[in-house]
């Protein structure tokens, strides 16, 4: 008998290479960390487009079997997408993290940087 493969879905526009020790560690706990990058929604997308994107990635990701999808992306698709999952049974999650922010000043210029910190995930609940 062929064992399970055990799978976390990553549906965003930040791939699994690029995550800290911490958020792949996180995620791992649910399985083998698989990307699908989240496409690119025009502007000029109509409802039933985001409708219709929002069917196909949700048929894709549940074919993978999944014990958890992350969803992060355009508001409008990521909530089609979220909801579609979550009907399915599926848990979806959120990663969060904390902004933090560093302001340094050279000769009159100050220079700020953003970073974001991984803290865990969150599931989305109604």
């Amino acid at each position: 008998m062929r064992g399970v493969h055990i799978v976390f879905v990553n549906f965003s526009n930040h791939r699994s290479s690029e995550w800290s020790q911490a958020q792949i560690s996180a995620a791992a706990v649910y399985g083998e960390i698989v990307d699908v990058p989240f496409p690119d929604v025009s502007v000029d997308a109509f409802d039933s487009d985001i409708k219709e994107m929002a069917l196909e990635y949700v048929t894709a990701i549940i074919n993978m079997n999944p014990t958890a999808v992350m969803c992060q992306g355009e508001f409008t698709l990521a909530f089609a997408v979220i909801a579609g999952l979550k009907r399915q049974g599926i848990m979806v999650l959120a990663a969060c993290s904390e902004r933090k922010v560093y302001e340094k000043s050279t000769n009159g210029i100050t220079k700020k940087t953003t970073n974001f910190e991984f803290s865990k995930f969150r599931e989305y609940v109604e």
